[in-house]
Order: C-alpha cells, then structure tokens, then sequence
C-alpha cells in the first residue's frame, strides 16, 4: 500500500533522513539518561466481601493457586503458585514461591489486620524463555527487572468488607524506560490479580 502512494517518491528521502538523523540523537539521549532508574510503583486493588482480620490469614500466607487462566502467564511469565511465612512479626521471612523460583521476602511492618510490609532479600528470574532449545538462560533475564519492596494493605469497608491493594515498587535497567514500563506495569498488575483474586476466594469461602 506504501508503495503504491504517488506521493512516494516524493517523500521517501525526508522520511529517510529523519531516521537517520533522529536515532543517533535517541540513542545519546538515552546513554546520557539517569544511570539509576526510577523506583516505580504498581498498585492493585479488589474488594473481599471478608472482614480484615480473615483476610490477614490468607496475606501472610496461602496454599497452592490453580494453573493460570491468564493468556499473559503462556507466554513465559512467571507466575505465583504459594507463599509461606518462617516466624511472625518484623524481622519474619515470606517466601513467595514463582514458577521461577522464589522471592525472598524480610518483613518490615507488622501491622496485623491492615499492613503487612516486606523488602526482596531475592529474586528469581521474570520469565521462562520460549524457544527450541530447553534451558536456555539469556543475559538479558538477569538483574534487569529488579524488584525492590512490596506491601498489602487492607482497608475495612462499611459493609464490613475488606479494601485489599497490593503494591510492588520495582526498578528496570532497560531502556527506553517509558516504553518497557508500559510492559512490566501490565505483566504486574496481571501478577497482583492472580495473588488477590486467590486470597479473596480464600477469605469469602472462610467469612
């Protein structure tokens, strides 16, 4: 269709200068960018017909998940199966298990029934690579998603329901930013859903 354009000729070179022009300047803007990326936050939230303290039990830790339904998850993305808790209170250690691994989680605020908050002691990879070849590890999976802290808070409701928001602040070292942000606070957001969905069951069969 490009090609058959009369006006093609015309303006093919303009449009090919500009590329040429314009990417070296997008390229130095880019290594001339902040060597530390922002922290970025990503919040979820749904609403559990469950009072708070019910709730509490299935944030701090929760059996197996179901196999995903989420097409985001057949792509290669990790996902989230469990999470168990080693002690109570500040100074605890969750570990939310992926299909990657684990995520080691210390927690730092104890607040039973409304704030539970925890730093990433570690991390496994983002995703599963999807190829030919079985375990294939590409450079790019490590260190360039870094995920720095999280939380739930849980907010009681008139109804004596439960406002459950779960939040991940997280870094990324590729670049543009703005662009590869708009990919990592999607596969995020679809990640909170399946971890708070799951406690809503949880909490809805038990309230």
């Amino acid at each position: 269709a490009l090609q058959r354009r009369p006006e093609v000729g015309r303006d093919a070179p303009p449009v090919v200068l500009s590329v040429v022009v314009v990417l070296p300047l997008l390229i130095g803007a880019e290594v001339r960018g902040p060597e530390t990326p922002p922290l970025i936050p990503v919040r979820t939230a749904v609403e559990i017909a469950a009072p708070p303290d019910v709730v509490w039990e299935h944030v701090v830790e929760f059996a197996e998940l179901p196999p995903p339904e989420d097409w985001v998850f057949r792509t290669g993305i990790a996902y989230p199966m469990r999470a168990t808790i080693e002690g109570t209170g500040v100074g605890a250690v969750r570990h939310c298990t992926f299909t990657t691994g684990s995520f080691v989680e210390p927690i730092t605020v104890w607040e039973e029934g409304r704030l539970l908050a925890f730093s990433v002691e570690a991390q496994p990879q983002p995703m599963q690579e999807r190829g030919f070849y079985e375990d294939v590890e590409p450079h790019h999976l490590n260190g360039y998603f870094v995920s720095e802290r999280g939380q739930f808070l849980l907010t009681p409701l008139p109804d004596g329901g439960t406002r459950l928001e779960g939040t991940t602040w997280y870094r990324h070292h590729v670049w543009p930013n703005a662009y590869w942000r708009l990919w990592s606070d999607f596969s995020l957001h679809r990640i909170h859903l399946r971890v708070l969905r799951h406690v809503r069951a949880l909490s809805e069969a038990d309230g």
